[in-house]
């Protein structure tokens, strides 16, 4: 698939939807671009879970260490594969 952007005058341009919804970005999103020879590589900018520490918290809300949340995660991953 090819899909093409118009870069306006400011440098800016707007990634085409079917971009959009593959990467699922959305406004404030943020993209890493790599420059190799004769191309540019963009993706999407990720963080680590530790990162995000808080940011969900609710006033009351009991704290759930991140080890007993990974392990949750495997076990929910272990459960959809089979």
């Amino acid at each position: 698939m090819t899909l093409t952007a118009t870069v306006t005058s400011k440098g800016q341009l707007t990634l085409p939807k079917p971009l959009r919804d593959a990467f699922r970005l959305r406004a404030g999103s943020r993209v890493v671009f790599t420059l190799n020879a004769d191309e540019a590589v963009m993706k999407p900018e990720t963080c680590l879970v530790d990162e995000l520490y808080g940011v969900l918290k609710r006033k009351g809300q009991k704290q759930i260490p991140v080890d007993k949340m990974n392990a949750a995660i495997r076990r929910r991953m272990a459960e959809s594969a089979r």
